[in-house]
């Protein structure tokens, strides 16, 4: 059976949130699933086909306020408050209007789009919202804390998922490696057919084939092998795999990527940049241990923030040499968005200065890429529990695959 809109949701909890940022209210909006914090928070039971604009308001004090059009209130069924339904526009702003005038409201709008992940609430939007009254400051921290947290559902079910893929990543790279050395043609679209084999068999989902790149291609960060165009391994090549997968879509994925290298004597460079992208993945963690330690037990402490931990990687890659190959932000949020609305660990593309507290998680990824030559990438998976850090898969890959 379905929960109903709003299920689980901590109303004192969001009450108190609301209170320390000043704001009267959080204003949800959603039109075609523009903005994907709603269904996190709403539900999938209030979101209907998404035809027309839905405005949730979840206020400081008093009872949730739906404005739905007639057409597609009955997806509310069982919501916790007031629905107001519209046909036409006039409508909608007669019923807008009393709601928000005067009011502090927090949407899911990021400043100078400094966060693309958090600006999802067209500005057309927040320019009706704003005509009528209000003021709209951004909700970042309240998705964070209220979209972003894993359930220990969703946390069980992304550590089946770490494990699996962690042994379809070994056993995909150690048979590309064998089957080339016995003189056998392995084209990069051969691989990722066989690992998305290897997700369906261990009863898992993904929206998308994983990234199978080998040597000068693995420079490519987001590479996608084509039929017809992609490489044939030789020996003495990099591998790069970059798969993700859950139990089922709307989950929260796993999301890993491994190295490895056909043949048995990969030259210094090679060995360098694996080490380099190792250490900087490992001390990211490190610190987050260590602030744990400093902290009060019930998360980071400090305010560590997703831009302090990429400034963290950023420097071990920066004192190694290789600081203008790393291209890319340290790691994304996950949620049930593959790349969520949660905390990104960037301080490069963009500016991600959210706290990170406990119940969230996210990839650590960095990446040295030496164009036409080859790239590396060593990616895990972190979930923010109370005591610490937890690392997903398991057993993360420490020494570059010989295969």
């Amino acid at each position: 059976m379905t929960p109903p809109p709003l299920d689980g949701l901590d109303f004192a909890a969001l009450s108190a949130a609301l209170g320390e940022m000043g704001a009267d209210a959080w204003l949800l909006f959603d039109f075609r699933g523009v903005n994907p914090v709603v269904g996190r928070v709403l539900g999938d039971a209030g979101m209907g086909m998404g035809t027309r604009r839905l405005f949730v308001l979840l206020p400081r004090s008093g009872r949730p306020v739906a404005v739905a059009h007639r057409i597609e209130e009955h997806a509310l069924a069982g919501f916790p408050g007031d629905i107001r339904p519209y046909s036409s526009w006039r409508e909608l702003h007669a019923e807008l209007r009393p709601l928000v005038a005067g009011k502090t409201l927090a949407m899911e709008v990021s400043p100078a789009d400094a966060v693309p992940y958090l600006d999802r609430v067209p500005h057309g939007v927040v320019e009706l919202v704003e005509s009528l009254g209000a003021h709209v400051v951004s909700s970042a921290r309240l998705v964070t804390r209220f979209a972003a947290r894993w359930s220990p559902a969703e946390l069980a079910g992304h550590r089946r998922a770490a494990t699996a893929l962690a042994e379809i990543a070994g056993t995909a790279l150690q048979w590309a490696g064998a089957e080339t050395a016995r003189g056998a043609e392995v084209r990069e679209t051969a691989v990722q057919a066989r690992v998305l084999d290897a997700i369906a068999r261990a009863g898992l989902v993904t929206d998308h084939p994983p990234v199978v790149a080998f040597q000068r291609n693995s420079a490519l960060p987001h590479y996608e092998p084509r039929e017809g165009a992609d490489l044939r391994l030789e020996a003495g090549q990099v591998l790069l795999l970059d798969l993700w997968a859950g139990p089922a879509k709307g989950s929260v994925f796993a999301d890993q990527t491994w190295m490895a290298f056909a043949g048995r004597a990969p030259d210094a460079e090679v060995r360098r940049v694996w080490s380099t992208v190792q250490r900087a993945r490992d001390t990211v963690v490190g610190v987050l241990r260590q602030r744990y330690t400093e902290g009060d037990g019930k998360g980071p402490g400090d305010g560590v923030t997703g831009a302090d931990l990429d400034d963290v990687a950023r420097g071990v890659i920066r004192e190694a040499g290789y600081g203008a190959h790393f291209v890319h932000r340290t790691g994304h949020s996950i949620d049930r968005d593959l790349h969520g609305s949660g905390p990104h660990l960037d301080n490069f593309e963009t500016a991600d200065t959210r706290g990170l507290i406990a119940g969230i998680g996210f990839s650590v990824e960095p990446g040295i890429y030496l164009p036409g030559r080859f790239g590396m990438r060593s990616e895990i998976n972190v979930f923010l529990g109370d005591s610490g850090p937890e690392v997903t898969p398991p057993a993360p890959q420490q020494e570059l695959l010989l295969v």
